[in-house]
């Protein structure tokens, strides 16, 4: 009899132990870590203040090149200390373009540090779309894209987990740009067509591609 009343007990702690463990929601420390690293930092000052000359991939086809037309504006690899001395004293100091202003006196030494930092991953789409992630799309899919971002408790279903995704690109590239309800899927997933350029939403896609634990058949 006391073998018999045990025995349930017995069952489930058997399947508690061998169930699997639910991965944790991001700690509010972990997303703070993420959005203050200089690169994030960096690609939001870059937005405001250089792609419309340098164009979001650095290779100078932003819409005000036009106005500039003789000169070449892509932003070549280099040493930071010579970025940094670039965007602090402009163009003329280093013997380049007198059309490239001195920042000095609009931005901080850490937002001068921060975009120096963006420039060392301009030319990585990549990296430039973690950038994209990190400020844009972790709050729900969380740090790792695992799904358990810390606003993630607020949708219906989960948002979902991005590192087993066996979507193509294409997929992903409209369900980014048109919503999930516009793929048949969630509508807790917005469409970003509108806050995302095409040069973003295509780094995001690249991005994306690094976060999978197991690359879908497409990408082997």
């Amino acid at each position: 009899m006391l073998l018999a009343r045990g025995l349930p007990l017995i069952l489930v702690l058997f399947v508690v132990a061998v169930a699997p463990t639910a991965a944790a929601e991001d700690s509010r420390e972990s997303v703070d870590q993420e959005t203050s690293k200089p690169v994030v930092r960096g690609s939001i000052v870059f937005k405001a203040y250089c792609v419309l000359c340098h164009g979001e991939r650095g290779d100078g086809t932003g819409r005000g090149a036009k106005a500039h037309a003789r000169l070449h504006l892509a932003i070549k690899p280099s040493q930071p200390d010579y970025y940094i001395s670039v965007v602090r004293e402009g163009g003329q100091s280093a013997g380049i373009s007198p059309y490239m202003p001195p920042w000095k006196d609009e931005l901080s030494a850490e937002q001068i540090a921060d975009v120096v930092a963006y420039l060392g991953i301009l030319h990585d789409s990549a990296r430039r779309g973690e950038a994209v992630f990190k400020l844009n799309c972790m709050l729900c899919h969380g740090v790792h894209g695992d799904g358990n971002g810390r606003a993630g408790r607020l949708s219906h279903p989960s948002p979902a987990d991005l590192t087993r995704s066996t979507k193509d690109d294409p997929y992903k590239t409209g369900i980014i740009s048109s919503g999930g309800a516009a793929m048949g899927r969630s509508s807790s997933m917005p469409p970003w067509g509108k806050q995302l350029t095409e040069t973003e939403i295509q780094d995001l896609v690249q991005y994306l591609k690094t976060l999978l634990v197991v690359p879908s058949a497409s990408q082997k």
